[in-house]
């Protein structure tokens, strides 16, 4: 095995070398200490020490680690230093000389997992939890120094049987992998994700792989509740998972520190490229890709650890420590680490993000109280039933979405239309009230727990362009982002940014939307203040606009070759909507012309010419009348427009024969805007 390992780490390799350091002295492991507190911790105290202990190695998890992962858990201590008096873990130390040892050793330094057992007075349930502490986090976009992982299991301490695991994700706000109700002869087993170590479960036969649904005679290897606030989502459950082990995409960030690669710092000697995720793995930034990424390499298990007494399942053994022997470090710190999110302003913008550090585990409320901890409110009401401590859960405040990538329609003429279809590629997302980047699971986005009011859901996917909109959480229950609960992104090479500033028109606007001919709408959100979304160029739009008033404006957008489109004048009422209509009966006759020259010649077809041009002439008459003010001349118009769009489907059912059959599609899909926007145009009070 070479000095640091580049490349997987798999599991025969390392058991080589390990059987090397073993004949040079055995590997280094940490310590264990005594504290003597006892004291009483909040909703909860401590188990005795024999008890906790006998739990705690008995059920302790068998982690399961990516083939290229580089930082495992370990003992912080090593790396601890004095600063103002207290005792401190600098970022500097931990992830150089983690680093550095790794490589002197060619075996992971110090595999340690920490252990904290606790009961809830007045009841038999207790908690065991399983701290495990890595160097370094690198994922997309989030990464810090430090990193704490749990996995809680709680039990009923007359039987000593657990009644529920649950493992962390990467933020509060992230649904967890919880699992109800385990088998109590089996001990858990935790797959870490490369680089996050967020953890997944694995409870079922397959030991090494993720199960999120059940498969045949294959149990699920979670119990979470559905994503019932979405009903196209209604079967799948509500937690974060392992992309890369279900078949979807999430390539890793480098991170920088003071404009260059953390591993360029003089302050980290021992840190290289190859100290970081593999390079197969990551880009420099989601908006390099010119599309989000077709393949990444699969999840593959390394190496394995777990506790001594399974040697024969493990390639590395770790020691068990109980928590309070590291409870005396005050801060875990480190300089901020940078990330951005690409928001599709009017003018485009970055809004920055930093992360440190996760903070110090005994000073978080789940450490006294981990039931905090437990994020589906079917196991929070399940533990309530059993035990009186526990509170039935309250209410489930947040956002919930799923993304789609938009992508050129088959049924459309080439250029004039989208679809939606399911994302392969997870992304990351930015809520303001949150501050730490939230991924997608399966495409869906969950952000949980947020404080009422007004918020700013941004989306980010690699190789696509920014979405970013206004979300409004009540309190109620999980509000639903998007259009009906869809978010759709555009590649890069595909993108068009649409804005529109409301400063350019006396409206008071309000609203904006944006639907393409077939796909439909794909954006309506509150506006504010200038706006703007990416479009796929090969669709046809029509954005709209809603004032104060409840007026409406409809524009047409052909975007094409354009890389931005904006609505110069977002004006609503009866004159900007006759003017669209004249628009779209226009492009549509150019279309027939264009594309059907053979047989525009045909009574049918030339019969659908003249019926439309008429149509056009009457809503560019409609326009005119109302821009002079003229209601009652302007509303005759417009009648006449409803007339003879009836006449123009006919004509278009009697020609349909001599037409391509996907110019037929998008004749009948702009007939129904047109259709929809004279009769808006009809009813305007404004002019």
């Amino acid at each position: 095995m070479p000095d640091e390992p580049r490349g997987p780490v798999r599991r025969r390799d390392y058991l080589r070398a390990m059987a090397g350091a073993v004949a040079a002295g055995g590997l280094p492991l940490a310590g264990c200490s005594a504290s003597g507190d006892d004291r009483p911790d909040g909703a909860t105290v401590p188990l005795d020490d024999g008890q906790a202990r006998r739990l705690a190695e008995r059920f302790a998890p068998t982690l399961y680690f990516d083939a290229n992962e580089r930082w495992f858990p370990t003992d912080p201590r090593p790396y601890a230093g004095e600063r103002d008096g207290e005792t401190v873990v600098d970022g500097f130390d931990a992830f150089d000389g983690y680093t550095r040892r790794f490589r002197e050793s060619a075996t992971p330094p110090d595999p340690t997992v920490f252990y904290r057992a606790v009961r809830y007075p007045d009841s038999s349930l207790g908690v065991v939890q399983w701290w495990a502490y890595s160097a370094f986090d690198q994922f997309a976009t989030n990464f810090h120094w430090h990193d704490w992982e749990v996995l809680h299991a709680f039990f009923d301490l007359e039987t000593e049987e657990p009644q529920l695991y649950v493992a962390s994700a990467h933020a509060r706000s992230v649904p967890n992998n919880e699992y109800l109700d385990p088998d109590p002869a089996a001990v858990p087993h935790v797959l870490t994700e490369l680089g996050s170590h967020s953890s997944a479960l694995s409870v079922n036969e397959e030991g090494e792989t993720f199960q999120r649904l059940p498969d045949g005679a294959t149990t699920a290897d979670i119990t979470n509740a559905a994503v019932d606030a979405l009903q196209a989502l209604a079967d799948l459950p509500a937690a974060y998972g392992l992309p890369r082990d279900e078949g979807f995409r999430l390539p890793y960030l480098v991170p920088e520190l003071d404009g260059r690669p953390v591993y360029e710092h003089p302050d980290l000697p021992s840190v290289g490229r190859e100290s970081l995720v593999d390079e197969s793995l990551t880009v420099s930034s989601f908006s390099e890709l010119s599309s989000p990424p077709e393949s990444l390499p699969a999840r593959d298990t390394g190496l394995v650890f777990g506790p001594p007494d399974r040697e024969d399942e493990v390639d590395v053994p770790y020691e068990l420590v109980p928590a309070t022997d590291v409870e005396h470090v005050a801060a875990f710190t480190g300089p901020q680490l940078h990330f951005e999110f690409a928001v599709p302003g009017f003018v485009e913008d970055l809004v920055a993000g930093h992360t440190t550090s996760t903070g110090v585990p005994w000073r978080q409320p789940r450490y006294a109280d981990p039931v905090l901890d437990v994020s589906d409110p079917r196991h929070r009401q399940a533990l309530a039933e059993r035990y009186d401590p526990v509170d039935p859960p309250g209410g489930d405040s947040g956002v919930v979405a799923v993304v789609r990538q938009v992508v050129a329609s088959d049924a459309a003429p080439d250029g004039e239309g989208v679809a939606t279809e399911e994302s392969t590629v997870e992304g990351v997302v930015l809520v303001e009230s949150e501050p730490v980047a939230l991924p997608t699971f399966r495409g869906v986005v969950v952000a949980r727990g947020l404080p009422d009011g007004e918020h700013r859901l941004t989306v980010n996917v690699p190789g696509a362009a920014p979405h970013s909109e206004p979300v409004v959480v009540d309190g109620t229950g999980p509000d639903v982002a998007g259009v009906e609960g869809a978010i759709p992104t555009v590649a890069n090479e595909h993108a068009v940014k649409l804005g529109l500033d409301p400063g350019a028109t006396d409206a008071d606007l309000r609203r904006f939307a944006v639907e393409d001919d077939f796909a439909g709408r794909l954006y309506d959100a509150p506006l504010s203040g200038p706006d703007a979304v990416y479009v796929h160029r090969d669709g046809t739009y029509t954005a709209e606009v809603e004032d104060a008033d409840r007026e409406l404006g409809a524009f047409r957008v052909n975007p094409a070759a354009e890389d931005r489109v904006t609505i110069d004048r977002p004006d609503t009422g009866k004159a900007v909507l006759s003017t669209y209509v004249a628009d779209v009966i226009g492009e549509s006759r150019d279309a027939v012309e264009a594309r059907a020259p053979d047989a525009s010649d045909s009574d049918p077809v030339d019969g659908l010419l003249t019926a439309m041009g008429a149509v056009a002439t009457a809503a560019s008459r409609a326009a005119d009348r109302a821009e002079a003010g003229n209601r009652g001349r302007a509303d005759e118009a417009l009648e006449r427009v409803i007339e003879r769009l009836d006449a123009v489907a006919a004509r278009l059912d009697d020609a349909r024969q001599e037409l391509p059959a996907r110019l037929g599609n998008a004749l009948d899909r702009r007939l129904e805007q047109a259709r929809r926007r004279a009769d808006q145009a009809l009813a305007a009070e404004k002019l």
